[in-house]
């Protein structure tokens, strides 16, 4: 057992001496896995194509909705402003910090511009899923880079993976824009139907804008190199896999024969 922690520590900082960090790395893995969970069991967040499932018992519960547009930007401006923020609060930082802080930045950068100019809206959201959502993404982009900050004085990992993680957020940032370019010019305009989106692997699986955001969160990981950075990242695998097997089903149970049984949920031939 002895050797686990001594061969992670080739790869990771050691956690810094923070009840905060500890606390949070526990919570956020629990927290994203359990809502994975939930997915494939049909209790979903109330967004996307699965804001009336099962909702339709609760109409009369008073519960308020958002536009899908500014609930999306609602999800994640909060997480933008933090990154951003970061560069001017923890100044003169190391280029392991700046690389974090920059891509974290990107990401939710990139998620705004394409809510803005690129993604087409045909519903709403419930704001109890909105403000989840968005302070899940605060949260963690806020404790990813305090626990980056609080690694700064303790000696470097011995494989050196950031420059890995650089490339591999990089080919997860652009295959994720590239397939919601693809979902967005499904529908023309002032169209709201569904449909089975085809292009680019959307032939192999279902949800390949999820395989690419997990590819943006490994990459995060190997620049961070924090033990928060790595349990969140696990964590947000084991919820978008219940997404996509959730979003899968979704699709089989409104087309029916029509969707191709071939097509997985997001590792193509596998899952």
């Amino acid at each position: 057992m002895a050797i686990i922690p001594s061969v992670l520590l080739n790869f990771l900082f050691p956690p810094p001496p923070s009840l905060f960090i500890t606390t949070m790395s526990v919570i956020g893995f629990s927290s994203l896995t359990n809502a994975g969970f939930k997915e494939i069991k049909g209790k979903h967040m109330q967004y996307s194509k699965f804001m009336n499932v099962g909702v339709a018992q609760k109409k009369n519960d008073g519960m308020k909705l958002l536009s899908s547009r500014n609930g999306m930007l609602f999800f994640y401006t909060p997480a933008f402003l933090i990154g951003l923020t970061s560069f001017f609060l923890f100044a003169d930082q190391d280029l392991r910090f700046v690389l974090l802080s920059l891509a974290l930045t990107l990401h939710f950068l990139k998620r705004v511009l394409e809510v803005l100019f690129v993604h087409k809206f045909s519903g709403s959201m419930t704001l109890e899923s909105a403000i989840i959502v968005s302070l899940s993404y605060a949260f963690s982009t806020a404790t990813m880079i305090y626990a980056q900050y609080l690694s700064r004085d303790i000696h470097e990992p011995v494989v050196d993976l950031k420059y890995i993680g650089i490339g591999v957020f990089l080919v997860g940032i652009t295959g994720n824009f590239y397939h919601h370019r693809i979902l967005a010019n499904l529908r023309k305009e002032g169209e709201k139907d569904y449909k089975i989106p085809q292009g680019g692997l959307f032939e192999l699986v279902i949800c390949p804008h999820y395989l690419f955001e997990i590819f943006g969160y490994v990459g995060i990981s190997c620049i961070a190199q924090t033990t928060y950075a790595f349990a969140f990242t696990l964590g947000t695998i084991f919820y978008l896999t219940g997404r996509s097997c959730a979003t899968r089903e979704w699709y089989i149970s409104k087309f029916g024969d029509n969707f191709p049984k071939d097509v997985k949920a997001f590792i193509p031939y596998i899952l």
